[in-house]
Protein backbone atom coordinates (compact mmCIF):
# COMPACT_ATOMS: atom_id res chain seq x y z
CA UNK A 1 0.00 0.00 0.00
CA UNK A 2 1.31 3.79 -0.82
CA UNK A 3 0.26 6.33 1.45
CA UNK A 4 -2.17 9.16 -0.57
CA UNK A 5 -1.63 12.34 -1.45
CA UNK A 6 -3.66 13.82 1.47
CA UNK A 7 -1.34 11.24 4.00
CA UNK A 8 1.80 12.87 2.57
CA UNK A 9 0.70 16.46 2.90
CA UNK A 10 -0.41 14.93 6.69
CA UNK A 11 3.22 13.70 7.33
CA UNK A 12 4.45 17.11 6.21
CA UNK A 13 2.25 18.81 8.90
CA UNK A 14 3.33 16.51 11.14
CA UNK A 15 7.17 17.14 10.56
CA UNK A 16 6.60 20.83 10.82
CA UNK A 17 4.56 20.85 14.14
CA UNK A 18 7.09 18.37 16.04
CA UNK A 19 10.31 21.47 15.09
CA UNK A 20 8.01 23.91 16.40
CA UNK A 21 6.67 22.30 19.72
CA UNK A 22 9.08 23.17 22.65
CA UNK A 23 7.35 21.83 25.37
CA UNK A 24 8.50 17.89 25.74
CA UNK A 25 5.29 16.85 27.15
CA UNK A 26 3.39 17.93 24.29
CA UNK A 27 5.95 16.74 21.61
CA UNK A 28 5.53 13.28 23.19
CA UNK A 29 1.98 13.29 23.03
CA UNK A 30 2.33 14.92 19.55
CA UNK A 31 4.59 12.15 18.30
CA UNK A 32 2.07 9.44 19.69
CA UNK A 33 -0.96 10.89 18.27
CA UNK A 34 0.42 11.53 15.02
CA UNK A 35 1.91 7.80 14.36
CA UNK A 36 -1.35 6.24 15.11
CA UNK A 37 -3.46 8.88 12.73
CA UNK A 38 -1.48 7.82 10.09
CA UNK A 39 -1.41 4.30 10.59
CA UNK A 40 -5.13 4.60 11.86
CA UNK A 41 -4.58 2.13 14.80
CA UNK A 42 -6.39 2.34 18.21
CA UNK A 43 -3.15 2.18 20.40
CA UNK A 44 0.30 2.64 20.72
CA UNK A 45 2.80 3.04 23.31
CA UNK A 46 6.39 5.30 23.74
CA UNK A 47 9.22 4.45 25.44
CA UNK A 48 12.18 6.26 26.43
CA UNK A 49 15.44 5.28 26.72
CA UNK A 50 17.62 6.02 29.78
CA UNK A 51 20.20 4.45 32.30
CA UNK A 52 19.70 1.08 29.79
CA UNK A 53 16.24 0.58 29.65
CA UNK A 54 13.12 1.55 28.08
CA UNK A 55 10.82 3.23 30.13
CA UNK A 56 7.39 3.88 29.47
CA UNK A 57 6.59 7.65 29.20
CA UNK A 58 3.10 7.49 26.89
CA UNK A 59 0.24 5.30 26.40
CA UNK A 60 -3.14 5.96 24.22
CA UNK A 61 -6.03 3.46 23.65
CA UNK A 62 -8.73 5.23 21.68
CA UNK A 63 -11.32 2.26 21.89
CA UNK A 64 -10.76 3.16 25.94
CA UNK A 65 -10.62 6.99 25.97
CA UNK A 66 -7.29 6.47 27.32
CA UNK A 67 -4.27 8.70 27.24
CA UNK A 68 -1.70 8.89 29.99
CA UNK A 69 1.12 9.94 30.67
CA UNK A 70 3.73 12.90 29.44
CA UNK A 71 5.22 15.53 30.94
CA UNK A 72 3.45 16.18 34.00
CA UNK A 73 2.07 12.63 34.85
CA UNK A 74 4.24 9.83 35.66
CA UNK A 75 3.61 6.20 34.32
CA UNK A 76 3.60 3.74 37.44
CA UNK A 77 5.10 0.96 34.88
CA UNK A 78 8.44 -0.73 35.43
CA UNK A 79 11.21 0.33 32.56
CA UNK A 80 11.77 -2.95 29.83
CA UNK A 81 15.28 -4.05 29.41
CA UNK A 82 17.16 -4.56 26.71
CA UNK A 83 16.76 -8.09 26.26
CA UNK A 84 15.89 -8.97 22.57
CA UNK A 85 13.12 -12.06 23.43
CA UNK A 86 10.83 -8.29 24.04
CA UNK A 87 9.47 -6.93 20.67
CA UNK A 88 10.14 -3.03 21.75
CA UNK A 89 13.14 -4.09 23.00
CA UNK A 90 14.73 -5.80 19.62
CA UNK A 91 13.65 -3.05 17.69
CA UNK A 92 15.97 -0.51 19.95
CA UNK A 93 18.65 -2.68 20.23
CA UNK A 94 18.73 -3.40 16.35
CA UNK A 95 17.70 -0.14 14.80
CA UNK A 96 14.84 -1.99 12.91
CA UNK A 97 10.68 -1.73 12.79
CA UNK A 98 9.56 -4.64 14.02
CA UNK A 99 5.67 -5.37 12.25
CA UNK A 100 3.42 -8.14 13.71
CA UNK A 101 0.61 -9.55 12.35
CA UNK A 102 -1.01 -11.51 15.20
CA UNK A 103 0.86 -11.41 18.55
CA UNK A 104 -0.72 -14.80 19.33
CA UNK A 105 0.59 -16.60 16.92
CA UNK A 106 3.97 -14.71 17.42
CA UNK A 107 6.89 -17.27 18.68
CA UNK A 108 9.53 -15.02 17.93
CA UNK A 109 9.04 -12.58 21.18
CA UNK A 110 7.88 -12.76 24.32
CA UNK A 111 4.23 -11.20 25.12
CA UNK A 112 3.87 -12.15 28.50
CA UNK A 113 3.71 -8.67 29.55
CA UNK A 114 0.82 -7.43 27.13
CA UNK A 115 -1.30 -11.15 27.93
CA UNK A 116 -1.32 -9.42 31.25
CA UNK A 117 -2.18 -6.43 30.47
CA UNK A 118 -4.98 -7.69 28.43
CA UNK A 119 -6.38 -10.16 30.85
CA UNK A 120 -6.41 -7.12 33.08
CA UNK A 121 -8.01 -4.51 31.26
CA UNK A 122 -10.17 -6.92 29.18
CA UNK A 123 -8.29 -5.57 26.10
CA UNK A 124 -6.98 -7.83 22.80
CA UNK A 125 -3.33 -6.86 21.68
CA UNK A 126 -3.64 -8.09 17.99
CA UNK A 127 -1.36 -6.43 15.60
CA UNK A 128 1.96 -4.27 16.21
CA UNK A 129 4.20 -2.09 14.50
CA UNK A 130 7.58 -0.96 16.55
CA UNK A 131 9.95 1.27 15.52
CA UNK A 132 13.16 2.88 17.14
CA UNK A 133 13.69 6.66 17.54
CA UNK A 134 17.42 7.39 17.00
CA UNK A 135 19.53 10.51 17.13
CA UNK A 136 21.94 12.47 14.16
CA UNK A 137 24.50 10.25 15.42
CA UNK A 138 22.58 6.54 15.79
CA UNK A 139 22.03 7.06 19.20
CA UNK A 140 19.22 5.28 21.01
CA UNK A 141 16.20 8.22 22.19
CA UNK A 142 13.51 5.81 22.89
CA UNK A 143 10.97 3.39 20.92
CA UNK A 144 7.57 3.82 19.31
CA UNK A 145 4.66 0.66 19.86
CA UNK A 146 1.49 0.64 17.71
CA UNK A 147 -1.07 -1.65 18.53
CA UNK A 148 -4.27 -2.84 16.38
CA UNK A 149 -4.31 -1.26 12.99
CA UNK A 150 -7.52 -0.23 12.00
CA UNK A 151 -10.24 -0.88 9.14
CA UNK A 152 -13.87 -0.71 9.02
CA UNK A 153 -13.58 -1.18 12.31
CA UNK A 154 -12.25 -4.46 12.59
CA UNK A 155 -8.00 -5.33 13.69
CA UNK A 156 -6.33 -5.48 10.70
CA UNK A 157 -2.23 -5.94 10.72
CA UNK A 158 -0.06 -3.15 9.67
CA UNK A 159 0.05 -2.64 6.31
CA UNK A 160 3.78 -2.62 5.22
CA UNK A 161 3.25 0.04 3.32
CA UNK A 162 3.19 2.31 6.49
CA UNK A 163 6.71 1.43 7.75
CA UNK A 164 8.39 3.76 5.55
CA UNK A 165 6.23 6.53 6.81
CA UNK A 166 6.09 5.41 10.30
CA UNK A 167 10.24 5.38 10.22
CA UNK A 168 10.10 8.96 8.68
CA UNK A 169 8.02 10.13 11.66
CA UNK A 170 10.35 8.50 14.38
CA UNK A 171 13.36 9.88 12.81
CA UNK A 172 11.86 13.67 12.54
CA UNK A 173 10.19 12.50 16.29
CA UNK A 174 13.94 11.72 17.13
CA UNK A 175 15.48 14.99 16.10
CA UNK A 176 13.08 16.85 17.84
CA UNK A 177 13.27 15.18 21.01
CA UNK A 178 17.22 15.67 20.60
CA UNK A 179 16.48 19.10 19.96
CA UNK A 180 14.33 19.56 23.32
CA UNK A 181 17.09 17.46 25.07
CA UNK A 182 19.63 20.34 23.70
CA UNK A 183 17.63 23.33 24.56
CA UNK A 184 16.73 21.86 28.15
CA UNK A 185 20.38 21.66 28.78
CA UNK A 186 21.30 25.29 27.68
CA UNK A 187 19.01 25.85 30.15
CA UNK A 188 19.91 24.04 33.05
CA UNK A 189 23.59 25.33 32.27
CA UNK A 190 22.09 28.92 31.77
CA UNK A 191 20.02 28.16 35.71
CA UNK A 192 22.65 27.13 36.72
CA UNK A 193 25.36 29.69 36.23
CA UNK A 194 22.24 32.29 37.57
CA UNK A 195 22.24 30.22 40.61
CA UNK A 196 25.82 30.19 41.16
CA UNK A 197 26.01 33.85 40.90
CA UNK A 198 23.07 34.52 43.15
CA UNK A 199 24.32 32.18 45.71
CA UNK A 200 27.73 34.26 45.61
CA UNK A 201 26.15 37.62 45.43
CA UNK A 202 23.83 37.08 48.68
CA UNK A 203 26.93 34.73 50.57
CA UNK A 204 29.17 37.97 50.26
CA UNK A 205 27.44 40.10 52.91
CA UNK A 206 25.87 39.04 55.72
CA UNK A 207 23.35 41.47 55.57
CA UNK A 208 22.09 40.81 51.92
CA UNK A 209 21.85 36.82 52.60
CA UNK A 210 18.64 36.39 51.73
CA UNK A 211 17.60 39.57 49.15
CA UNK A 212 18.09 38.15 45.38
CA UNK A 213 16.20 34.81 46.71
CA UNK A 214 13.35 36.74 48.16
CA UNK A 215 13.39 39.15 44.99
CA UNK A 216 13.12 36.53 42.53
CA UNK A 217 10.51 34.42 44.24
CA UNK A 218 8.40 37.25 44.78
CA UNK A 219 8.76 38.48 40.90
CA UNK A 220 7.95 34.65 39.92
CA UNK A 221 5.06 34.31 42.14
CA UNK A 222 3.54 38.28 41.06
CA UNK A 223 3.93 36.96 37.32
CA UNK A 224 1.47 34.03 37.97
CA UNK A 225 -0.89 35.68 40.05
CA UNK A 226 -1.06 38.94 37.54
CA UNK A 227 -1.94 35.75 34.90
CA UNK A 228 -4.42 35.01 37.42
CA UNK A 229 -5.95 38.65 37.14
CA UNK A 230 -5.43 38.41 33.37
CA UNK A 231 -7.50 35.09 32.69
CA UNK A 232 -10.04 37.09 35.32
CA UNK A 233 -9.92 40.30 32.73
CA UNK A 234 -8.74 42.31 35.90
CA UNK A 235 -5.07 42.77 34.05
CA UNK A 236 -4.47 43.67 30.45
CA UNK A 237 -1.19 41.48 29.97
CA UNK A 238 -0.06 37.90 30.14
CA UNK A 239 3.15 36.67 30.74
CA UNK A 240 3.86 33.86 28.44
CA UNK A 241 6.65 31.31 29.58
CA UNK A 242 9.14 32.93 27.54
CA UNK A 243 8.77 36.43 29.71
CA UNK A 244 8.28 35.02 32.79
CA UNK A 245 12.05 32.94 32.34
CA UNK A 246 13.40 36.19 31.58
CA UNK A 247 12.07 38.05 34.42
CA UNK A 248 12.73 35.40 37.26
CA UNK A 249 16.41 35.58 35.50
CA UNK A 250 16.78 39.31 35.46
CA UNK A 251 15.63 39.16 38.80
CA UNK A 252 18.37 36.69 40.00
CA UNK A 253 20.66 38.69 38.40
CA UNK A 254 19.62 41.75 38.94
CA UNK A 255 22.02 42.01 41.75
CA UNK A 256 25.31 40.84 40.39
CA UNK A 257 27.40 44.04 40.25
CA UNK A 258 27.20 44.20 43.58
CA UNK A 259 30.41 41.94 43.73
CA UNK A 260 32.78 44.92 42.46
CA UNK A 261 31.74 46.54 45.42
CA UNK A 262 33.96 47.33 48.15
CA UNK A 263 32.63 45.14 51.30
CA UNK A 264 34.00 48.37 53.24
CA UNK A 265 30.34 49.87 52.03
CA UNK A 266 28.73 47.09 51.80
CA UNK A 267 28.59 45.77 54.76
CA UNK A 268 28.75 48.80 56.79
CA UNK A 269 26.08 48.55 59.57
CA UNK A 270 26.71 52.34 61.00
CA UNK A 271 27.41 55.80 59.99
CA UNK A 272 30.76 55.61 61.74
CA UNK A 273 31.73 52.03 61.99
CA UNK A 274 35.31 51.98 62.92
CA UNK A 275 35.44 55.95 63.19
CA UNK A 276 33.52 55.60 66.96
CA UNK A 277 35.99 54.04 68.35
CA UNK A 278 38.51 56.56 67.08
CA UNK A 279 36.60 59.71 68.00
CA UNK A 280 35.97 57.94 71.20
CA UNK A 281 40.01 57.46 72.13
CA UNK A 282 40.52 60.75 70.52
CA UNK A 283 38.13 62.27 73.15
CA UNK A 284 40.10 60.62 76.04
CA UNK A 285 43.39 62.02 74.24
CA UNK A 286 41.71 65.51 74.48
CA UNK A 287 40.79 64.84 78.14
CA UNK A 288 43.96 64.09 79.19
CA UNK A 289 45.88 67.27 76.96
CA UNK A 290 43.12 69.66 78.87
CA UNK A 291 43.94 68.08 82.33
CA UNK A 292 47.97 68.68 81.47
CA UNK A 293 47.07 72.50 80.46
CA UNK A 294 45.19 72.35 83.57
CA UNK A 295 48.37 71.14 85.67
CA UNK A 296 50.58 73.51 83.48
CA UNK A 297 48.31 76.58 84.28
CA UNK A 298 47.30 77.16 80.85
CA UNK A 299 43.67 76.19 81.70
CA UNK A 300 41.95 77.40 84.44
CA UNK A 301 39.53 74.43 86.37
CA UNK A 302 36.61 76.22 85.79
CA UNK A 303 37.92 75.60 81.86
CA UNK A 304 39.61 72.57 82.33
CA UNK A 305 35.84 70.87 83.50
CA UNK A 306 33.99 72.65 81.45
CA UNK A 307 35.88 71.45 78.76
CA UNK A 308 35.64 67.87 79.82
CA UNK A 309 31.95 68.36 80.13
CA UNK A 310 31.55 69.52 76.56
CA UNK A 311 33.50 66.18 75.31
CA UNK A 312 31.11 63.86 77.18
CA UNK A 313 28.82 65.63 75.87
CA UNK A 314 29.82 65.84 72.44
CA UNK A 315 30.87 61.54 72.60
CA UNK A 316 27.19 60.91 73.98
CA UNK A 317 25.75 63.22 70.93
CA UNK A 318 27.88 60.89 68.50
CA UNK A 319 26.87 57.91 69.75
CA UNK A 320 23.42 58.80 69.77
CA UNK A 321 23.55 60.00 66.35
CA UNK A 322 25.50 56.68 65.04
CA UNK A 323 22.64 54.83 66.74
CA UNK A 324 19.91 56.81 64.72
CA UNK A 325 18.49 55.53 61.02
CA UNK A 326 17.55 58.80 60.33
CA UNK A 327 19.09 62.51 61.23
CA UNK A 328 17.25 64.61 63.18
CA UNK A 329 17.81 68.49 61.23
CA UNK A 330 17.84 70.11 65.01
CA UNK A 331 21.15 67.94 65.34
CA UNK A 332 22.60 68.75 62.24
CA UNK A 333 23.99 71.95 63.14
CA UNK A 334 25.37 70.81 66.79
CA UNK A 335 27.77 68.19 64.34
CA UNK A 336 28.87 71.06 62.46
CA UNK A 337 29.83 72.76 65.84
CA UNK A 338 31.72 70.05 66.57
CA UNK A 339 33.63 69.56 63.05
CA UNK A 340 34.36 73.44 63.34
CA UNK A 341 36.43 72.78 66.46
CA UNK A 342 39.89 71.93 66.99
CA UNK A 343 42.22 71.49 69.66
CA UNK A 344 45.94 73.24 69.00
CA UNK A 345 48.40 71.88 71.61
CA UNK A 346 51.46 73.82 73.21
CA UNK A 347 53.90 72.80 70.13
CA UNK A 348 51.12 73.73 67.92
CA UNK A 349 49.53 70.16 66.79
CA UNK A 350 45.49 70.27 65.81
CA UNK A 351 43.61 67.97 66.77
CA UNK A 352 39.92 68.58 65.27
CA UNK A 353 36.88 67.82 67.13
CA UNK A 354 35.75 65.72 64.30
CA UNK A 355 37.46 64.50 61.00
CA UNK A 356 35.88 65.66 57.70
CA UNK A 357 35.36 62.07 56.93
CA UNK A 358 33.53 61.32 60.71
CA UNK A 359 31.31 64.35 60.03
CA UNK A 360 30.33 63.68 56.51
CA UNK A 361 29.25 60.31 58.22
CA UNK A 362 27.58 61.78 61.04
CA UNK A 363 25.73 63.92 58.44
CA UNK A 364 24.13 61.16 56.73
CA UNK A 365 20.29 61.85 56.38
CA UNK A 366 19.04 58.77 55.87
CA UNK A 367 20.97 55.29 56.00
CA UNK A 368 24.47 54.32 57.05
CA UNK A 369 26.01 55.64 53.40
CA UNK A 370 27.75 58.71 52.79
CA UNK A 371 27.18 60.36 49.33
CA UNK A 372 30.45 59.27 48.23
CA UNK A 373 29.74 55.91 49.18
CA UNK A 374 26.34 55.65 47.77
CA UNK A 375 27.25 56.70 44.46
CA UNK A 376 29.92 53.84 44.72
CA UNK A 377 26.88 51.71 45.58
CA UNK A 378 24.70 52.82 43.05
CA UNK A 379 27.47 52.30 40.52
CA UNK A 380 26.09 48.10 40.92
CA UNK A 381 23.25 48.47 38.25
CA UNK A 382 25.83 49.59 35.86
CA UNK A 383 28.41 46.99 36.89
CA UNK A 384 25.48 44.67 36.73
CA UNK A 385 24.71 45.66 33.02
CA UNK A 386 28.07 45.72 32.05
CA UNK A 387 29.02 41.94 33.17
CA UNK A 388 25.81 41.14 31.75
CA UNK A 389 26.35 42.34 28.61
CA UNK A 390 29.64 40.23 28.49
CA UNK A 391 27.09 36.93 28.34
CA UNK A 392 26.16 35.44 25.20
CA UNK A 393 22.31 35.09 26.32
CA UNK A 394 20.42 33.47 23.15
CA UNK A 395 17.41 35.24 21.63
CA UNK A 396 15.33 33.47 24.09
CA UNK A 397 17.00 35.33 27.06
CA UNK A 398 18.00 38.97 25.16
CA UNK A 399 15.96 41.24 27.76
CA UNK A 400 18.15 39.96 30.99
CA UNK A 401 20.65 42.54 30.32
CA UNK A 402 18.73 45.15 29.70
CA UNK A 403 15.51 44.32 32.64
CA UNK A 404 18.39 43.20 35.52
CA UNK A 405 20.53 46.92 35.49
CA UNK A 406 17.38 49.06 35.14
CA UNK A 407 15.77 47.68 38.16
CA UNK A 408 16.51 50.93 40.64
CA UNK A 409 14.59 53.18 37.63
CA UNK A 410 11.78 55.21 38.34
CA UNK A 411 8.59 56.28 35.78
CA UNK A 412 8.97 59.76 36.34
CA UNK A 413 12.63 59.58 35.36
CA UNK A 414 14.06 60.63 38.69
CA UNK A 415 16.02 56.66 39.05
CA UNK A 416 19.53 55.58 38.21
CA UNK A 417 21.42 54.94 36.34
CA UNK A 418 20.39 55.82 32.87
CA UNK A 419 16.76 57.97 33.95
CA UNK A 420 14.30 55.91 32.10
CA UNK A 421 10.78 57.30 31.70
CA UNK A 422 7.77 55.82 31.60
CA UNK A 423 7.88 55.15 28.24
CA UNK A 424 10.72 53.56 27.91
CA UNK A 425 9.85 50.47 31.40
CA UNK A 426 8.56 47.98 30.19
CA UNK A 427 5.96 46.30 32.55
CA UNK A 428 8.88 43.87 33.68
CA UNK A 429 10.96 46.72 34.54
CA UNK A 430 8.43 48.53 36.64
CA UNK A 431 7.69 44.99 38.35
CA UNK A 432 11.83 44.43 38.85
CA UNK A 433 11.90 47.72 40.97
CA UNK A 434 8.74 47.24 43.13
CA UNK A 435 9.52 44.01 44.36
CA UNK A 436 13.27 45.14 45.25
CA UNK A 437 11.82 48.35 46.98
CA UNK A 438 9.80 46.15 48.85
CA UNK A 439 12.05 43.45 49.19
CA UNK A 440 14.38 45.90 50.82
CA UNK A 441 11.66 47.64 52.98
CA UNK A 442 10.79 44.24 54.76
CA UNK A 443 13.85 42.71 54.91
CA UNK A 444 15.36 41.24 58.19
CA UNK A 445 18.78 40.76 57.72
CA UNK A 446 19.80 45.01 57.38
CA UNK A 447 22.49 46.12 59.66
CA UNK A 448 20.72 49.90 59.80
CA UNK A 449 17.05 49.64 60.06
CA UNK A 450 14.48 47.23 61.50
CA UNK A 451 11.80 45.23 59.03
CA UNK A 452 9.34 47.36 58.27
CA UNK A 453 5.71 46.21 58.78
CA UNK A 454 3.86 45.26 55.93
CA UNK A 455 1.04 48.27 56.60
CA UNK A 456 4.55 50.61 56.85
CA UNK A 457 6.09 49.20 53.87
CA UNK A 458 2.96 49.17 51.49
CA UNK A 459 1.82 53.06 52.60
CA UNK A 460 5.60 53.55 51.26
CA UNK A 461 4.81 51.80 47.87
CA UNK A 462 1.95 53.74 47.91
CA UNK A 463 3.43 56.70 48.14
CA UNK A 464 6.10 56.55 45.25
CA UNK A 465 3.52 55.47 42.84
CA UNK A 466 1.31 58.57 43.97
CA UNK A 467 3.99 60.88 42.99
CA UNK A 468 4.94 58.95 40.17
CA UNK A 469 7.65 56.30 40.60
CA UNK A 470 5.96 53.22 40.56
CA UNK A 471 3.00 52.43 38.39
CA UNK A 472 0.08 52.44 40.55
CA UNK A 473 -2.04 49.97 39.44
CA UNK A 474 1.55 47.21 39.88
CA UNK A 475 1.36 48.49 43.45
CA UNK A 476 -2.21 47.74 44.32
CA UNK A 477 -2.21 44.32 42.68
CA UNK A 478 1.20 43.06 44.69
CA UNK A 479 -0.80 44.72 48.02
CA UNK A 480 -3.38 41.83 46.90
CA UNK A 481 -0.98 39.01 45.95
CA UNK A 482 1.15 39.64 49.30
CA UNK A 483 -1.34 39.88 51.64
CA UNK A 484 -3.82 36.69 49.73
CA UNK A 485 -0.69 34.50 49.76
Amino acid sequence: MKLTEKQYEELLEIGISLTVEKNHGNLLKLIMKSAMDITNCDGGALYLYQDGELHFKIMRMVSRNLFQGGEEEEMDVPPLPLEEQNACAYSAIHGEIVNITDVDRCERFDFSGSRKYDAHTGYHTQSMLVAPLKDRSGELIGVLQLVNAMSDGRIVPFDPGYEKAVFSLASQASISIENLRYLREIKDMMYSYVGTMATIIDERSPYNGSHTKNVTRYASEFVDYLNRQYEAGQFPEYFDDDRKEQLVMAASLHDIGKMSIPLSIMNKSTKLVHHLDEIVNRYKLLKSCFKIDFYENRLSQEDYEKNCRYLEEAEALVRRINALPDLPAELEPRIRELAGKTYVSPEGEEIPYLTEEEADCLLIRRGTLTPRERKVMESHVVVTSHILSMVNFSTHYCNVPRWAGAHHEFLDGSGYPNHLTAQQMPTEIRILSLVDIFEALIAVDRPYKKPMPLEEAFRILTSMAEEGKLDRRLVSLFRDYVEGR
